[in-house]
């Protein structure tokens, strides 16, 4: 019988600003996306490891995590 020991998923996440707002709204908004987003996390428990968060020059937030898949335990993945 096969079972999962550990699992974890890695992701890069671009958050990009819509187009046709001003600048700095696009990155208000984009920067809120990116908090719920890590709110969201929280709320349902996932086990979660920012790797990197960068902003670009125009407002776009990548977001390099790695993260719990499912409910699988993490094991040392996020250490």
């Amino acid at each position: 019988m096969k079972r999962v020991k550990a699992a974890c998923l890695q992701q890069i996440l671009q958050f990009s600003p819509k187009e046709g707002v001003s600048p700095q709204y696009a990155a208000e908004a984009v920067q809120e996306e990116v908090n719920q987003y890590k709110a969201r996390l929280d709320n349902i428990r996932t086990q979660y490891r920012i790797l990197r968060e960068e902003v670009q020059s125009d407002g776009t937030v990548i977001l390099e995590i790695k993260k719990q898949y499912n409910a699988s335990p993490v094991g040392d993945f996020l250490n």
